[in-house]
């Protein structure tokens, strides 16, 4: 396929009434009865209505290592971020809550419906509330939660991996849990990057939207790297644990890192993160 090919209008405005219609009938689980559900049922709800939500999308997903599990409990699952498609892609084969930044409890709907679906919120201007958030995971975790978590802290095109925030990994450490790095890679059907899911440059979220409608096929391959016990030799600090986490994440986008050396640097420079 081409990269220049594009949906035509038709079938743009057709996934767009899909996906209002879909997103209608998760407001109303969310409204009416998604707060009394036990937790395995929430998670079969999720991963159903994120399924579909890609198929409306015409994203298809290629999994590649060992899936942990629909809802693996004491797991706190890391992975690179690339768009807002990432949520989606991850919940459709591993069911998590997820930590976001505090600007998008503020979306109109989306905020308000990720708030409902159990996401925890941190400010990143604040590394005091990284000391809140990691207590409140720990103990997400420990009554046999998945959590996840963007240790990017950023969007990129998904042509390279940034730096690892380590902070959140010390909730793994707290809760002597899992920590489950995965990849995300968006390509086309050959196989080739595809970088309009991409959701950077200070474009809004309608805008970036309108790119994912305009691409005919979306694959996301999905790579589970190998579970990191936190506490273990080698793993007992936070940024040894981000460290291991990110070398697993290159290896599922087949990407070469900078030397350990250079990366300890970056560790140790990242204080009171």
């Amino acid at each position: 396929m081409k990269s220049s090919a594009t949906t035509s209008v038709a079938t743009r405005c057709g996934r767009v009434l899909r996906l209002l219609g879909h997103l209608a009938v998760g407001v109303f689980i969310i409204a009416t009865r998604y707060s009394r559900l036990a937790q395995a049922e929430r998670a079969v709800v999720t991963r159903r209505w994120a399924q579909h939500a890609l198929k409306i999308l015409g994203v298809s997903i290629k999994v590649q290592g060992i899936n942990p599990g629909f809802y693996p409990p004491n797991t706190l699952l890391v992975a690179n971020h690339v768009s807002w498609l990432d949520i989606i892609a991850l919940n459709s084969c591993t069911v998590s809550r997820f930590v976001a930044k505090r600007e998008i409890r503020d979306w109109p709907l989306i905020g308000w419906l990720a708030y409902a679906a159990g996401t925890l919120f941190i400010d990143r201007g604040n590394r005091r509330d990284a000391s809140r958030v990691n207590q409140i995971l720990a103990e997400a975790m420990q009554n046999g939660g998945c959590m996840a978590v963007f240790p990017e802290a950023t969007t990129s095109d998904g042509s390279g991996l940034l730096p690892f925030k380590a902070s959140l990994f010390e909730a793994a450490l707290l809760a002597g849990g899992t920590v489950q790095p995965v990849s995300l890679r968006y390509q086309r059907p050959d196989g080739s990057l595809l970088l309009e899911a991409a959701y950077i440059d200070e474009i809004s979220l309608l805008q970036s939207m309108g790119k994912v409608l305009s691409v005919p096929e979306i694959e996301i391959e999905i790579c589970y790297g190998k579970p990191l016990k936190a506490g273990d030799a080698g793993l007992d600090n936070r940024f040894l644990l981000a460290e291991a986490a990110r070398g697993e994440v290159a290896r599922g986008l087949r990407l070469t890192l900078e030397s350990p050396a250079a990366s300890a640097c970056q560790a140790t420079s990242e204080t009171g993160a």
